[in-house]
């Protein structure tokens, strides 16, 4: 049966911090196990000394890393029996700035980071997914990917990507009983965002500052419904439709910084 015990099993990446870290505290305090996975060594071992040893498995995993990536699932399932509920594919990065001025070499991490990692997590993890019954490979998006958002285009384009691949993925996974979801979230307190960004957030609306439990619940949730896209919080949903119905509109708001004035997560 394994370390886990017969209990659910969670494999989430960018685990050390943020809305990783608080979707391990969460579904490890609902009675899970919880396997945490991040470049931040010390994070991971903060986030083990809080969870407690039993109950959840951590490890180094540079989700570019194919290799490697294999080694840890392969870990995971010998620690689950086989078995994995919910792949959370949260790891990220973001570098901004004007495209024209942004130095390649941040282009390219951004891409290998954000769709990369995800891309390899999701093809090295269909297996244990597959063998597990009502299991969810969920990843997160962005507010991002309702319209392409000027000085994070690259990560904009990335976010874009994973909600395709989340809508392509939830009519092709469903041959073998596997359910794919994603979550949109706009500007979460987490530290992949500047502080200042934070501090200049305005006090209310779809760009208000949202502490990061607040897409841990959206993950909980998630498994248990049957919805493809998950926004936090909720009211993104309207500037999705908005950018679908009239996206030249959207531009010129944007454009004008009528829209809003804050980068999005």
């Amino acid at each position: 049966m394994g370390k886990s015990n017969g209990r659910q099993s969670i494999f989430i990446t960018g685990a050390a911090s943020g809305m990783g870290r608080e979707a391990a505290r969460l579904f490890a305090g609902k009675g899970w196990f919880v396997g945490g996975y991040d470049v931040n060594e010390a994070g991971l071992s903060a986030l083990q000394a809080e969870l407690g040893a039993d109950n959840c498995l951590v490890r180094r995993l540079d989700v570019t890393d194919r290799d490697d990536y294999r080694a840890a699932l392969a870990e995971f399932g010998e620690a689950t029996g086989g078995k994995l509920d919910l792949l959370y594919n949260n790891a990220g990065i973001g570098r901004g700035g004007p495209f024209a001025e942004q130095p390649f070499e941040d282009v390219i991490a951004v891409v290998q980071v954000n769709l990369m990692g995800v891309l390899i997590g999701i093809h090295e993890a269909i297996g244990l997914l597959k063998a597990t019954p009502n299991s969810l490979c969920f990843t997160t998006s962005s507010s991002s990917a309702t319209f392409g958002m000027a000085n994070i285009a690259v990560y904009s384009a990335t976010k874009h990507a994973v909600k395709g691949l989340s809508e392509a993925l939830s009519v092709e996974f469903k041959a073998y009983g596997v359910r794919v979801a994603d979550v949109l979230p706009g500007l979460i307190d987490t530290p992949i965002l500047p502080p200042e960004a934070i501090a200049n957030a305005p006090k209310e609306g779809m760009f208000r500052a949202i502490p990061p439990v607040e897409v841990a619940k959206a993950v909980w949730e998630a498994y248990h419904a049957d919805k493809l896209h998950w926004y936090v919080p909720p009211e993104l949903v309207e500037l999705d439709r908005a950018a679908t119905l009239s996206p030249e509109t959207v531009r010129d708001q944007m454009a004008q910084g009528g829209l809003f004035n804050a980068a999005s997560e």
